[in-house]
């Protein structure tokens, strides 16, 4: 437990048992028949909300997020409440209000983000930490104390539907990002909630709530660290269980994960949040409780504290059970002090709600920007035969683009599945946006404002309908160029191709888009297929195929700014700089999959299946090129110490560019088997043709640390190969040292970040040498 203040215990030793149990649940007021959560439907509560507060509450439940309201009008209301809760209620204690916020706030008019995909993409922590300041100061202006992200989860198959909301398959990538989010909306004064705890992505066959088959050392050096980084480096205040069972436990009823690990281990003193119905799931999808009562029971001995959305099992269930003697009130006890605290920290206790906001702007100017930039970043150029960029040096375009696809015109294939725009205006179809957000083909309208612009949608996201091919081929035959953007409907639950309880067995593109971009190849115009995706698709045939595309551009969902900044990389206005952060499959046969596999992950001869990816993690081209040279690194280091490595980069081409230096790592030879590749470090390096730059990590040897034999988690001694390359399959320089002394165990005082620095050099003349600029 944190330390708990003299006001709080005062505050608990006056509760009764129906006032402790009420500061740990929340109430949806809005819930209705949108399905906007797992069986939400199935699940709604019928007491009325005068009925649920008379005793207090703990969580209002997506007061903004569930339908659309006006938040001027709303946050009236919520003030109001608030007033209520401390005036009419015995013990005067106002909610904690909670809202979703992946990519952004999840309120009408609100600015959407790109989705965290798209962050890893841009390999960009700093503008990420930017993106959760401002996404922050919009919650908490509207009264929001707690916002329930960012995910954690790291990507292992792409055919599960909720990969758009992850950040890449690398578990360094995703704690790093993830931990910039945390900062930036906890810098605002909003509860950031880590989810789902623990190993939700490795479901079984990439399917939703299956069963996870991971082993202690997969779940201790894949999933736990992103989370790991984000309480020890990241001072997170909330986490929230999965609803995922490992090897048969489920993670909402068991210790071992949200206690041992996450308190007694890490030493977070936060309040943990159940996942929606969660704690109901251990009797209804679990079957390990045998009513709500004795679920409430298991989770609150797990480690959950508050449980969401509602109330169904923690308040008559479990005061039943107290009542009835089969439960210890101490349990609630722990999480009731746990609540009030957070509440404290939050300044709940002292707030007065005397005047809510007359005016607010939920997509500011600095909004809009930060989301173009994060959207420009994020755009993966996959390749390129010398198409893009479309305008020429001298500054002539195109004189006619095909703009094509069934992507091309549409603001919703912008957004993810929890984006606003379609986690609830679905349902609400007459309701507006209320937001900029220009498609492909406005942008490129826009962009190109002399060209002749001929747009056919050539077939819908999903479906079989053909009677749209034509016009699509017939406009590429006449035009100089043509953007065929195909890809991605993001819904919930088979409303879309991908999203929340959208997940696939098929890694093709859905319906005919594959045929379209086929058929529009076949005319002999040159094509760059612009994927709009929420998970990398299988696409083989357009990256290395015979009758490919001239060019492939990977967009994972770029929010509202992504058509702009779509055109403006397809001009060449803006560099592409993004790069893959999950590989690109070969097949759905070869998941899962991930770059971090051991040898007989990969590919052998003693199998006749190929895994190896399409394109590798990291890759990603630009409109220059660079040489990466002269890896230097320490001769030795000890066991637990912390080793120095450079590299020099060099822009060789003729434009300026951003070049992501991946600095790789593999363990020769180890107690257990170890990946063939490791990310080490990152950094982000803009460079003038003809610039050049030395790049210096810091490494902690706790970033190759493992869980050996003991299910320790130990540093070994021993050979490491070194290496930085434009992805983690290229070893353009490469270098290596030598791990030294006794085995070290890891502890949580063990440094977790690579530290870098970036000294930039003036440009180099033949026969010269670089110096510092």
């Amino acid at each position: 437990m944190p330390p708990v203040s003299e006001r709080v215990r005062a505050l608990h030793a006056q509760m009764t048992l129906e006032e402790k149990l009420a500061q740990l649940v929340g109430y949806w007021v809005d819930q209705g028949g949108e399905v906007v959560a797992p069986l939400a439907g199935e699940m709604a509560t019928s007491t009325r909300y005068d009925e649920a507060t008379t005793h207090g509450l703990g969580h209002l439940t997506r007061v903004y997020g569930t339908r659309p309201v006006d938040p001027v009008e709303r946050a009236e209301w919520l003030w109001a409440e608030q007033r209520r809760l401390k005036e009419e209620t015995r013990l005067g204690i106002p909610a904690i209000v909670h809202e979703e916020c992946l990519t952004g706030l999840a309120a009408w008019k609100a600015a959407t983000f790109p989705t965290p995909l798209a962050w890893g993409a841009a390999f960009d922590p700093e503008l990420v930490e930017e993106m959760g300041r401002l996404i922050g100061g919009s919650m908490r202006q509207l009264g929001i104390h707690q916002g329930l992200a960012p995910v954690l989860d790291v990507i292992r198959d792409p055919r599960w539907g909720r990969v758009d909301e992850c950040i890449a398959e690398d578990p360094y990538v995703v704690g790093t990002i993830g931990t910039a989010y945390v900062r930036g909306l906890q810098a605002e004064g909003v509860h950031a909630t880590l989810k789902h705890f623990v190993g939700y992505s490795a479901s079984q066959a990439g399917r939703n709530h299956a069963p996870v088959h991971a082993g202690r050392r997969e779940i201790n050096d894949v999933f736990l660290p992103p989370f790991e980084m984000a309480v020890l480096d990241g001072g997170v205040r909330s986490v929230m269980n999965s609803y995922a069972e490992i090897d048969g436990a489920p993670v909402g009823a068991t210790p071992e994960y949200l206690t041992e690990i996450l308190r007694d281990h890490w030493g977070f003193d936060g309040v943990v949040v159940s996942d929606y119905f969660s704690v109901a799931f251990l009797q209804l999808m679990h079957a390990v409780a045998a009513d709500r009562g004795e679920a409430a029971e298991l989770a609150l001995a797990a480690g959950i504290d508050v449980e969401l959305p509602t109330g169904d099992a923690f308040l008559a269930p479990l005061m039943d059970r107290v009542r009835a003697g089969l439960t210890d009130e101490t349990l609630i006890d722990r999480a009731v002090l746990r609540v009030l605290t957070q509440k404290e920290d939050l300044g709940l206790l002292d707030e007065t709600f005397t005047m809510a906001p007359t005016e607010i702007d939920l997509d500011s100017p600095e909004h809009r920007r930060v989301a173009r930039v994060l959207a420009e970043e994020s755009l993966v150029l996959l390749t390129n035969q010398g198409v893009l960029p479309l305008r020429a040096a001298d500054g002539r375009g195109p004189r006619s683009i095909a703009v094509l696809g069934p992507n091309a015109d549409s603001t919703e294939a912008l957004m993810g599945c929890y984006s606003f725009v379609n986690h609830v205006l679905a349902h609400h179809p007459d309701v507006p946006a209320e937001l900029s957000m220009p498609t492909v083909l406005e942008s490129l309208r826009e962009e190109f404002p002399g060209a002749e612009i001929r747009y056919a949608a050539g077939c819908d996201v999903e479906g079989d309908d053909e009677s749209l091919l034509a016009a699509a081929v017939d406009a590429a035959r006449q035009s100089d160029v043509a953007v065929v953007v195909v890809g991605d409907r993001a819904g919930l639950f088979g409303r879309g191709t991908v999203g929340e309880g959208n997940d696939v067995e098929s890694l093709e593109l859905p319906g005919l888009q594959r045929r379209l971009v086929e058929a529009v190849t076949a005319t002999g115009t040159p094509v760059v297929m612009v994927l709009m995706t929420g998970r990398p698709y299988a696409v083989a045939w357009a990256v290395d195929g015979p009758d490919a595309p001239a060019a492939v551009l990977q967009a994972f969902f770029p929010g509202e700014a992504g058509g702009g900044a779509i055109a403006a990389v397809l001009a060449g206005t803006v560099a592409p700089t993004g790069h893959l952060p999950v590989s690109l499959p070969r097949a759905a046969g070869a998941q899962p999959y991930s770059y971090l596999h051991p040898i007989l992950g990969g590919p052998s001869d003693v199998t006749s299946v190929d895994s190896t990816p399409v394109l590798p993690f990291g890759h990603g081209l630009t409109y220059t090129t660079f040489e990466r040279t002269a890896l230097e690194a320490d001769a030795t280091v000890d066991a637990g110490g912390t080793f120095s490595a450079s590299v020099r980069i060099r822009n060789t081409g003729v434009n300026a560019g951003t070049d992501l230096v991946q600095f790789y790592a593999r363990d020769v030879h180890a107690s257990v088997t170890r990946p063939v590749a490791q990310l080490l470090g990152y950094q982000r390096v803009t460079l003038e043709p003809g610039e050049e730059a030395v790049v210096r990590f810091a490494v902690p040897t706790a970033r190759l640390a493992f869980t050996g034999l003991t299910f320790e988690r130990i540093v070994e001694p021993g050979e490491v190969e070194l290496w930085v390359g434009p992805s983690c399959a290229v070893k353009e320089t490469t270098g290596s040292i030598r791990i030294t002394g006794a085995v070290h165990r890891v502890t949580v005082e063990d440094a977790r970040l690579v530290a870098t620095a970036v000294e930039r050099m003036a440009e180099r003349t033949r026969g010269t040498e670089a110096v510092p600029a």
